[in-house]
């Protein structure tokens, strides 16, 4: 049985679909105990297994458990990190709603302005909804404010001028 490993620069997905490729090739820990069941039940008894022996199967056995433990505990930590990434991403996209942004369009690669009226995750990133039209985070390239704040900029100059006449 040829065992591959797993370098750095290998994707999740291919390290999935290799332990997926051995299928019933695995040896899983019931398989491991039957053997050493079946071992123990059929030994040589002028032979019999020594004890080192012994105590290096059961070593190995709980070896197995605890990598299969550490491996679902990698892959649940996987898991929650991608979930936490896009609800940082749905969290800080929020931010912009109400408010002007620039932004490159994806069909024309022109330079376009609008106000964000939604945010909404789409294939995995943050998707902003400007003037009907999705526009993915990643293409605004400004932020130039909300209508609101302009507004409440000048009305605030004329309150300033009313006080001090």
């Amino acid at each position: 049985m040829e065992l591959t490993g797993i370098n750095s620069s290998d994707a999740i997905s291919t390290v999935a679909r290799r332990g997926q490729s051995l299928g019933t090739q695995d040896l899983g820990r019931d398989e491991f105990l039957n053997l050493f069941v079946a071992q123990l039940e059929n030994q040589d008894p002028l032979d019999p297994i020594k004890n080192e022996d012994f105590v290096a199967q059961l070593a190995q056995i709980s070896s197995v458990e605890q990598l299969e433990s550490l491996n679902d505990n990698v892959v649940a930590s996987i898991a929650l990190n991608q979930n936490n990434a896009l609800l940082s991403q749905l969290t800080s996209s929020s931010s912009l709603l109400g408010k002007e942004v620039t932004y490159i369009n994806q069909t024309t690669g022109n330079e376009q302005r609008g106000f964000v009226d939604g945010v909404k995750i789409q294939n995995g990133i943050a998707v902003l909804n400007i003037n009907g039209q999705d526009v993915p985070l990643g293409t605004v390239s400004e932020i130039l404010g909300d209508s609101s704040s302009s507004a409440d900029a000048s009305g605030d100059d004329s309150a300033s001028d009313e006080q001090d006449n």
